[in-house]
């Protein structure tokens, strides 16, 4: 027999299209899941249902939450003074994995793009001038990707700022610790060089 049960491959089919999964990487997840029913399936089932059923956005920042209010806006050793504008909530996620910020989040939940017809009213543009306006923000941080559309997103939300008496700093580009520059592309080189500083 060189297929499993009909609801065995579903499962494996709905594993395979989880990011960084294959097919060969999901149908030895699941037969590792199906092996190990009591201390891995039957809790992963669990935790899946639980979420599934409590997860939503934070009505602040846009971050997944089981309350209404994540856990970093819900924070008050957070400074409200600096939001950093990421494309996601995975990008919010890497910036906390980071541990170097610590003030408060705001998710757009994508970039402008003409090629795929995302504009200013497809994002949470407004939503971000309004918690500028009501919340005496001090410096935005736009922590977006350096893309075309990730730039021009940067640029149409410094413009929508402009009026405000907020500071709109950019995540700095360049060499990444550790990178060789004989690895790195020319865009990369490009805006490193650009953002040098004193040493």
């Amino acid at each position: 027999m060189d297929r499993a049960p009909n609801e065995i491959e579903a499962l494996i089919t709905l594993m395979a299209r989880l990011p960084g999964l294959g097919p060969r990487s999901a149908r030895r997840m699941v037969l590792h899941l199906i092996q190990r029913r009591d201390q891995s399936l039957q809790p992963l089932v669990s935790a899946l249902d639980r979420v599934a059923r409590a997860a939503v956005p934070c009505a602040r920042c846009g971050n997944i939450s089981t309350d209404a209010t994540c856990e970093i806006c819900a924070d008050p050793r957070r400074a409200t003074g600096e939001i950093c504008v990421v494309e996601d909530v995975a990008d919010l996620w890497a910036m906390e994995r980071g541990a170097a910020f610590r003030g408060r989040y705001f998710v757009l939940g994508g970039t402008l793009s003409a090629l795929d017809a995302v504009g200013p009213e497809d994002l949470r543009i407004p939503e971000l001038v309004a918690r500028v306006r009501e919340d005496a923000v001090r410096e935005v941080i736009l922590a977006l990707p350096a893309t075309v559309d990730g730039q021009t997103t940067a640029h149409y939300i410094s413009d929508a700022l402009a009026p405000f008496e907020v500071a709109v700093t950019a995540l700095a580009q360049g060499v990444p610790m550790g990178g060789e520059l004989d690895y790195l592309d020319d865009g990369t080189i490009g805006a490193a060089l650009r953002a040098r500083r004193a040493f």
